[in-house]
């Protein structure tokens, strides 16, 4: 039975009328045929037209497409995304319908002699104009017609593609006779390894590549540490040792006021006032980065450890949403205390937009498309049983622990700063143009983007393009680099920014580190046209849609980081002076 998130990826499993019995291999089998009235033939010729495919499953495998890339019969195999329905020729334009399959099934023999296991499932799609032996027709219908032998195959042998001489076009009126071949092979690929090829794409991208990602990361956070600590450690020691010499001398001579102080100590009295545009959305933002970043890492590590396998179909859709829910007494808990931190008044408006900005622009966007496609009886609609499971897991299960967070968030102490903040805030000079605060929240994102993008290439590949990702223990390492990488960079322009007598810090090291997503979007629009997809509005809507979706909340998981990183940071530097 499916799983709830088979269910929500579109993933749906339905019988075939295909007869296969272990061991016992057919030829040229007729399944059943079938009169294409015009309409029929046109929603045939668009579904070639834009590529839809079969997927099919044997004992949980996915079918495997051998597909003929020339006439010369070079092959070649995918074993994701399913094979295609038909083709169409470029120079005719005409469309084609694959209507006879055969049916490869790979088999292990265990030595124990305990049976015999499907290890593997591959299908060889091909398009041929059926005739039967002495021009004999057949209405479909008739028993007779199963037992007439056709002239285009035979039932002694698989057919081959060498072999046909027509191909089975698709127009009105035109009778298609579907038929298949079932072929067992002996394999000595073990039962617990079938799985192998399928994860690896029989090697079509060696480990090494994920390696240079890895490298590429290595290298970009080095960089940066090494930068950090060359310009920001050494001048905060000059700093520290400045302001700790004049408070010295100020003391023995008793001249405090005449004392010139420059710098980030100046604004001791406004370093941590609370952010003057939407304090409460700032709260909430944070407290739904931490919770996503819980989520991500979660799904990551039980990934990485082999509990959220690809062969277990829906299983990290379903431990995100498990997650997600779960982790909801996070995300109440920080928002809660950082709003309580700015002296805010309505916790409860705090509360209600932590529980529900994110979670339900996600559902909001999940819902219309969902409802688009059950008017389109789009077989990637999901059941309005499961959208209401989902509905109830966020409302009965995660809305209740966002409050229980809250209340103990609300309980605490309040968050305590090594400074007091004056009641006026101090006026902020005007910056040079590359000290601006726009400069670095909209380039700086460039650096922890170009940490990651290799490794986002074959996340997007696994999601548009159907294709098995396994690799989590690479994912892992590049998102733990990622996130140090948006740290550095964070903490880094903060201080020049508090350097510059700027104390709005608060937004601005939220969007420094944030801008990462932004980058994200940009490249998946780039990579839009790697997809090929058709030119129905629909698509881009369901592209762009989702992929704002993922690039928001990767938006909230990198600014919250650089955010609290931040915050940190401040308070630190901001503890190892002496303010009177």
């Amino acid at each position: 039975s499916e799983s709830l998130g088979e269910f929500l990826t579109g993933n749906k499993i339905m019988n075939s009328p295909y007869s296969i019995n272990m061991l016992s291999s057919v030829n040229c089998v007729k399944l059943c045929q079938k009169e294409y009235s015009r309409v029929e033939a046109g929603k045939l010729k668009n579904f070639i037209r834009f590529g839809y495919h079969y997927n099919w499953i044997i004992d949980n495998l996915p079918s495997a497409a051998i597909i003929t890339l020339d006439d010369q019969g070079k092959t070649q195999t995918h074993y994701a995304g399913g094979f295609p329905i038909g083709f169409m020729d470029s120079n005719t334009q005409d469309f084609y319908v694959y209507n006879h399959v055969k049916l490869v099934l790979q088999y292990h023999a265990p030595k124990s002699g305990d049976g015999h296991r499907v290890v593997g499932f591959s299908v060889e799609p091909m398009s041929v104009h059926h005739t039967f032996l002495g021009g004999y027709e057949w209405d479909g219908d008739s028993t007779e017609g199963f037992q007439k032998p056709l002239a285009t195959c035979d039932s002694s042998r698989p057919l081959e593609i060498s072999a046909i001489t027509q191909n089975q076009i698709v127009k009105s009126g035109e009778t298609v006779l579907y038929t298949y071949d079932v072929v067992w092979e002996e394999s000595e690929v073990k039962w617990a390894s079938r799985w192998d090829v399928y994860l690896t794409e029989n090697h079509l991208v060696p480990a090494k590549v994920h390696w240079y990602s890895i490298t590429n990361s290595i290298l970009v956070v080095l960089f940066l540490s090494l930068l950090v600590i060359t310009i920001l450690v050494r001048n905060l020691k000059r700093d520290i040792a400045g302001y700790e010499a004049l408070a010295a001398l100020a003391d023995d001579e008793e001249q405090d006021e005449d004392i010139n102080e420059t710098g980030w100590k100046l604004l001791h009295a406004d370093v941590f006032r609370p952010p003057t545009t939407f304090p409460m959305l700032y709260a909430v933002f944070i407290g739904t980065g931490v919770q996503l970043l819980a989520v991500a890492l979660l799904a990551i590590v039980f990934s990485a450890i082999g509990f959220l396998s690809p062969a277990r179909r829906g299983s990290l859709m379903t431990a995100i949403l498990v997650f997600y829910v779960l982790c909801g007494t996070v995300s109440g808990y920080i928002s809660s205390r950082l709003y309580k931190a700015f002296n805010g008044r309505h916790y409860q408006m705090c509360t209600i937009l932590t529980a529900s900005l994110f979670p339900g622009s996600v559902f909001c966007v999940f819902v219309f498309f969902n409802i688009i496609f059950f008017f389109m009886e789009a077989s990637v609609a999901a059941p309005f049983l499961e959208v209401l499971i989902v509905a109830a897991m966020w409302c009965c299960v995660s809305i209740p622990l966002v409050f229980f967070g809250a209340y103990l968030g609300y309980k605490a102490e309040k968050v305590e700063y090594p400074t007091n903040t004056s009641n006026f805030p101090r006026e902020i000079p005007e910056p040079p143009l590359l000290m601006h605060p726009l400069v670095g929240m909209t380039v700086t994102g460039i650096v922890p983007f170009s940490a990651a993008y290799v490794e986002f290439f074959f996340i997007m590949t696994s999601l548009w393009m159907d294709q098995f990702y396994y690799v989590f223990g690479f994912t892992l390492i590049v998102f733990l680099i990622l996130l140090i990488t948006c740290a550095e960079v964070t903490v880094l322009l903060v201080y020049y920014q508090l350097c510059a007598e700027n104390h709005r810090w608060w937004w601005y090291s939220f969007f420094t580190s944030g801008s990462t997503a932004f980058y994200m979007f940009v490249y998946s629009v780039f990579w839009f046209r790697t997809l090929e997809a058709s030119k129905l509005i629909l698509t881009y809507l369901l592209y762009f849609g989702y992929m704002f979706l993922f690039c928001f909340a990767m938006l909230l998981v990198t600014g919250t980081m650089g955010a609290l990183i931040s915050l940190w940071f401040v308070k630190k530097i901001f503890s190892t002076i002496k303010v009177d």
